[in-house]
C-alpha cells in the first residue's frame, strides 16, 4: 500500500481511538481529493471489517445493493447476498456480522461518501441514528468511521446534528491539503526531486491537495507539469474548477460567486463587504456559506487587530482556485508552452506576490518557529487602516507576542535576494509609523521580512529589517 505521508495529528487522533476503551463515533470531512479515504484505510488497514462507499445521485435501490456486495467482500463470500429491503434491514445485518468479531477484538466500520447514502426519502439517516444509539455506542471495542466530501451535509447533518446524532460524535478530523513539509515528502516518496524553489511555484498553483500532486511525473520542471496540467485539453485542472465545488456544497452558485469576489479582491473581505459583492442576505444563510467554505478549506477569516471575529477579513485561501480563476478560465492560449509565456506577464507577478502570501498565511507556525518565539504566547491577526483620503495601509500578519514585541510580517516572492529599494523602505516606514498611531501600541515593533531568498543588504535594508523568514523556513515540519 502507498505509504501515508505527514498527517501527524491526524494519526495521533484515529490511534487513540484504537486504545480507547469505549465505541468510538468519527468524522473526517474536508474538500474533494485531500486523502480522507486513503487516511482511514492506511490506519485503520489491520482493524476494518466492513467498508462501503456511497455513490453520487444513485436511489436507495442501488445503494442497498452495494450494501450486499460489500458485506459478501466483508464475508469472504463469492456469492453476493440478496440486497436487503431497506437501511433498517441492512444495519441488522450489519449487527449480526459485526457481533461474533467484536467479542474478539477491536474493529471499525468505514462508510465512506456517507451523504452520498443519504439519498432523497432512502431512511439512511434515521437507520443509521437507531443502529448507532440502540447497539453501536454500547460496543467497546468498536470504531465507526464516517467520511465525507459535502460540506453542506457533513456540517448540517453530522457536525451539527440537532437530531439522533446530536453530541455523538466523538472525535472529528477536518483534513486540510498538505503543508509545504507534507508536500516534499510526498513528492520525495514518488521519486520526484525538485528543488524548494520549482516545489513552491507547484504548490501556488495547486495547493497541497494530494490527488493533484499525484499527477506530476518525474522529469518534470514545474513549469511543465503546470502546462501540462492546466492548459492542456486533457489536463486534470484544466476542467477541476466547476466539478470541485458542485460536488461539495448543494446551491454551487453561490459559493463559486464568494470565491469569485475575493479572487478579485486579493486584500479580503469582511462579511458585509461580500454581501454587498455577491448580492446575499445578512442571516444564517449566508453564514452557513461561509462556515461551508471555511470548513472545506476554500477561504479564511484573518481576526483585526484589536477587533472581535465578526470584523474578520475574509480570503481566499485555495492555491487552485485563484490560479484558475486568474489564468484558465477565461485563457485563450492552451497547449505545450502556454504557462511559460504566461509566467512572463505583469499578471504573473502580482499573482506571485498574492499567492506567496497566502502560503505563508498558513505556515504562521513555522514563522513563529523561525523566529525562535513558538514558545512564546502569540495572537496572529491583521491590520487594515482606510481613511477617506484613501492614504491607507494594510498589514497582512501580526504576530502580537506576550513579550511585548510584535512581529509585524511583509511577504515577498521573487525569484533572487529581494532587495528593499528606497520608495519600498519609505512605505514600510510609514506602515509602521500609521500602524502604531491607530492602535496606540507600546510594544516594540520589529519588521520581519518573509521571501524565498532572503533580503539583500542595503543601506535600505540595514536598521529596518529586524528579522528575516526564508522559503526554506516554510518547509521544515511542525
Amino acid at each position: 500500500m502507498e505509504l501515508l505521508i505527514g498527517r501527524i495529528a491526524e494519526k495521533k487522533i484515529l490511534s487513540e481511538a484504537l486504545t480507547s476503551s469505549s465505541s468510538e463515533l468519527l468524522a473526517v470531512f474536508g474538500r474533494r481529493r485531500v486523502g480522507k479515504t486513503f487516511l482511514i484505510r492506511s490506519v485503520f488497514q489491520k482493524q476494518l471489517i466492513f467498508e462501503l462507499s456511497g455513490v453520487h445521485d444513485a436511489n436507495a435501490a442501488e445503494q442497498l445493493l452495494n450494501f450486499s456486495k460489500a458485506m459478501a467482500d466483508a464475508l469472504y463470500s463469492p456469492l453476493t447476498p440478496a440486497a436487503p429491503k431497506n437501511w433498517t434491514e441492512a444495519f441488522w445485518q450489519l449487527r449480526e456480522f459485526a457481533t461474533p468479531i467484536l467479542k474478539k477484538r477491536k474493529a471499525v466500520i468505514f462508510f465512506d461518501e456517507f451523504p452520498w447514502l443519504s439519498s432523497h426519502k432512502s431512511g439512511f439517516l434515521s437507520a443509521f441514528e437507531y443502529f448507532w444509539n440502540q447497539w453501536a455506542s454500547q460496543q467497546p471495542n468498536l470504531i465507526v468511521a464516517i467520511c465525507g466530501s459535502a460540506a453542506t451535509w457533513m456540517i448540517k447533518k453530522v457536525v451539527n446534528n440537532k437530531g439522533g446524532l446530536h453530541n455523538r460524535l466523538t472525535r472529528k478530523i477536518r483534513l486540510l491539503p498538505f503543508t509545504l513539509y507534507e508536500t516534499e515528502q510526498y513528492l520525495k516518496s514518488n521519486n520526484i526531486h525538485l528543488d524548494r524553489y520549482q516545489v513552491l511555484n507547484i504548490f501556488m498553483a495547486m495547493g497541497g491537495v494530494p490527488h493533484y500532486l499525484k499527477e506530476l511525473k518525474r522529469g518534470e520542471s514545474a513549469i511543465q507539469a503546470i502546462d501540462r496540467l492546466c492548459f492542456t485539453k486533457d489536463g486534470l485542472l484544466s476542467t477541476e474548477f466547476a466539478n470541485l465545488y458542485r460536488s461539495l456544497f448543494e446551491n454551487a452558485g453561490r459559493h463559486i460567486s464568494v470565491v469569485k469576489a475575493l479572487a478579485d479582491k486579493p486584500s479580503g473581505l469582511t462579511r458585509n463587504e461580500i454581501i454587498a459583492a455577491c448580492n446575499l442576505q445578512s442571516g444564517g444563510t449566508t453564514s452557513l456559506l461561509l462556515e461551508e467554505l471555511v470548513e472545506s478549506g476554500f477561504i479564511t477569516p484573518h481576526l483585526p487587530f484589536q477587533k472581535n471575529a465578526n470584523q474578520s477579513i475574509y480570503k481566499l485561501s485555495d492555491e487552485y482556485s485563484l490560479f484558475y480563476l486568474k489564468f484558465i478560465e477565461h485563457s485563450r492560449a492552451t497547449g505545450a508552452g502556454t504557462w511559460l509565456k504566461k509566467s512572463s506577464t505583469s499578471s504573473w507577478k502580482s499573482w506571485s506576490g498574492y499567492a506567496f502570501e497566502g502560503i505563508c498565511m498558513k505556515h504562521t507556525g513555522n514563522i513563529k518557529q523561525a523566529l525562535g518565539i513558538s514558545g512564546v504566547f502569540t495572537e496572529t491577526s491583521a491590520w487594515r487602516h482606510a481613511p477617506k483620503d484613501g492614504n491607507g495601509a494594510q498589514i497582512d500578519l501580526l504576530l502580537d507576542r506576550q513579550d511585548n514585541v510584535i512581529s509585524v510580517c511583509e511577504m515577498k516572492f521573487s525569484n533572487t535576494g529581494f532587495a528593499i529599494d528606497k520608495a519600498y523602505a519609505a512605505e514600510l516606514q510609514y506602515k509602521l509609523e500609521i500602524f502604531r498611531q491607530q492602535s496606540k501600541t507600546r510594544k516594540a515593533l520589529f519588521l520581519t521580512m518573509v521571501t524565498t531568498y532572503g533580503v539583500k543588504d542595503n543601506m535600505y535594508s540595514i536598521g529596518l529589517v529586524q528579522n528575516e523568514v526564508t522559503m526554506d523556513d516554510l518547509f521544515l515540519p511542525q
